[in-house]
Order: C-alpha cells, then sequence, then structure tokens
C-alpha cells in the first residue's frame, strides 16, 4: 500500500508499518511499488518465482535467475556518501530475497542512487533501493515473502519493504535501533549489518529529516554495492 508522505509519517506509530516504493516501511510502513501478488508458495524445488508487476521498471534490468546462485552466508558492502554498509546476507534463511538482492547488486541496479526514506520515531529505519527516489519505483517483477509468524526486527535486520503480501521488489530497509514490537512480522529479513554500519546510520538519523520530512537530511547516495566472490 501506498501513503502520502505526512500518512506514511503517521502510520509509522501504529501497529504494523509498510515499508514504501513497491513495499511497506517501518515507522509508516515500508512499502514498494504496486505488484501483482504471486502465489504465497513462491518456491518449488529450490526455484524462486518472479512474476512481472504492473508498474514498469524504474531502471532496466534483468530477472533473477529462477534458481538461486548462491546459498549460506553472503557478504555484501554497500558504499554510500555517508560511509561503507557492510551487510551479511542469509541466503538460506531467505534464498529467493537474497537471489534477488544478489542479482540487481551484480547489474548495477542499485548504483547512483539514493536511499529516499528515513524514520526517526516509532519505527527507526533507512529506506532505500527505488532508482526513480519517489518511494514508488521498483524492478518491473515481484516476488513472494519468505516470513515466519514469529519475525522480530532489532537494530541490524536488513528487510524487505512491500505493498502488502508477496510484493517484495527492489526496495529494503536497513533498521538501526531496536523497537520491540513497532513492526508486523510482515517484511522479510534477509540479513544484517554490522556494528559499525548501523552507526552509520544512526549518524544519518541524528541530523534527521529533509525538508519534505520523509528523506534523510544527510544524504545517502549508493556509489556501489559490491558482493564478496
Amino acid at each position: 500500500m501506498r501513503f502520502s508522505r505526512m500518512a506514511a509519517i503517521a502510520a509509522t506509530f501504529v501497529l504494523a508499518l509498510t515499508l514504501g516504493g513497491c513495499a511497506t516501511t517501518p515507522g509508516s510502513t515500508p512499502t514498494s511499488e504496486p505488484a501483482v501478488s504471486p502465489s504465497a508458495d513462491a518456491t518449488a524445488d529450490g526455484a524462486c518465482a518472479y512474476p512481472t508487476s504492473p508498474r514498469p521498471a524504474a531502471k532496466a534490468v534483468e530477472v533473477p535467475p529462477a534458481e538461486p546462485t548462491v546459498t549460506g552466508e553472503v557478504s555484501v558492502t554497500i558504499a554510500t556518501s555517508a560511509g561503507d554498509l557492510n551487510l551479511t546476507l542469509d541466503a538460506d534463511k531467505a534464498p529467493c530475497a537474497v537471489n534477488n538482492f544478489v542479482s540487481l547488486a551484480e547489474q548495477g541496479y542499485f548504483d547512483g542512487t539514493s536511499c529516499h526514506r528515513l524514520t526517526t520515531s516509532g519505527i527507526f529505519v533507512l529506506q532505500c533501493g527505488d532508482p526513480s527516489g519517489t518511494g514508488s519505483g521498483g524492478p518491473g517483477y515481484s516476488f513472494a515473502d519468505e516470513l515466519d509468524p514469529k519475525e522480530t526486527y532489532p537494530a541490524g535486520t536488513v528487510a524487505m519493504a512491500n505493498a502488502g503480501p508477496n510484493t517484495n521488489g527492489s526496495q529494503f530497509f536497513l533498521v538501526y535501533q531496536d523497537a520491540p514490537g513497532a513492526l508486523a512480522p510482515a517484511y522479510t529479513p534477509f540479513g544484517t549489518f554490522d556494528e559499525a554500519s548501523v552507526k552509520v546510520v544512526q549518524d544519518v538519523a541524528k541530523a534527521g529529516l529533509a525538508d519534505d520530512q520523509v528523506a534523510p537530511k544527510t544524504p545517502v547516495d549508493i556509489s556501489a554495492v559490491t558482493v564478496a566472490p
């Protein structure tokens, strides 16, 4: 679902948060561009489904391979104008989400984009992954959630933003402060980022919001996303 800027901010203080763009965001809920909801059972025999969504891709990109190309822990570095963010993705817990992120990263999808949303009350997240910078852009396809009903989102969590069940695309969020119970278990967590990286995002949050009250006042521009071999 999508919220107006002010509504999105208010939503963050309610029960479940949607993360923006094609998804829902915490704080207002993390959301992302609308997509056709695939079957909740997105995988069969280890394969992932990435059906086309109604909205065109915000940036030209190929659909990820149906068979995940990575397993186990995957190290990723996101180089940003605010500092490097070091992620460890869990391809065993969320194979399709990690497969998607790695595919997008290796295609340069995130390069030259900016993290478009920061929440500083209720939920504490930085949201990235939308080349359009509007909160409604995505890769032109969607994929299903990979969730446990008991999911929690402590500081250091990397999770998919969405616009409702099974509408994941390219937008993701980084949780930089604990807020127990603030986010419903509706966002696929697919990795973590280290303590030094949490500090980078916390410093961005301390500077507050830009004039639009949505983006961070301190820009977080992504120059490259590198997946370790």
